[in-house]
């Protein structure tokens, strides 16, 4: 996965990140969604229904860049 710079990190739509309102967890390619997936649920300041949604975008970036996803919902993840 290649580290995103601060601008490209600032150029990204809210759309690209896993939590968007927050723009945390970006998930612009197949390393970041890995990445989101392994760091899910050390992010901080955040609602179980904000999980719910960044689950969902999560879950459909993995499709779009061929990543199994093991968990069907973030509650499942140990």
């Amino acid at each position: 996965m290649a580290k995103l710079s601060e601008a490209e990190r600032d150029a990204l739509p809210d759309s690209a990140f896993a939590f968007p309102r927050q723009r945390k967890e970006p998930i612009p390619d197949r390393g970041h969604v890995l990445s989101a997936i392994r760091l899910f649920k050390q992010v901080e300041d955040v609602t179980d229904p904000e999980r719910d949604e960044a689950w969902k975008r999560i879950k459909a970036a993995a499709r779009k860049f061929g990543v199994e996803v093991e968990h069907e919902d973030w509650r499942e993840m140990t």
